[in-house]
């Protein structure tokens, strides 16, 4: 993910894209704005990575819809493991 994409999170869960959209729209172009639904969190990709910067400097710790949210650069996604080792224990014989 290049330095433009933004993870946004702590938001609250009556926030729509569009009043995100709104929110970063005052520090460049968005270029699109994805809510995970019932998670509290999504991402913003701004249209230059010194726009996103500069959004995540000043609104990082604002408060937003009554929230404090956080903002820090995306990370890119790493698979997940099952964490179980494919060990299956049973509890009962303890």
């Amino acid at each position: 993910m290049s330095a433009s994409k933004l993870y946004v999170g702590n938001l609250n869960y009556r926030t729509t894209e569009e009043k995100l959209k709104d929110l970063f729209s005052q520090f460049g172009e968005v270029n699109s704005v994805n809510i995970l639904q019932g998670r509290g969190f999504g991402f913003v990709e701004m249209a230059t990575p010194e726009s996103a910067q500069d959004a995540k400097a000043k609104l990082n710790g604002t408060e937003f819809d009554g929230r404090k949210i956080i903002v820090n650069d995306a990370r890119p996604r790493t698979e997940r493991r099952e964490s179980r080792g494919g060990e299956r224990r049973d509890f009962r014989k303890f």
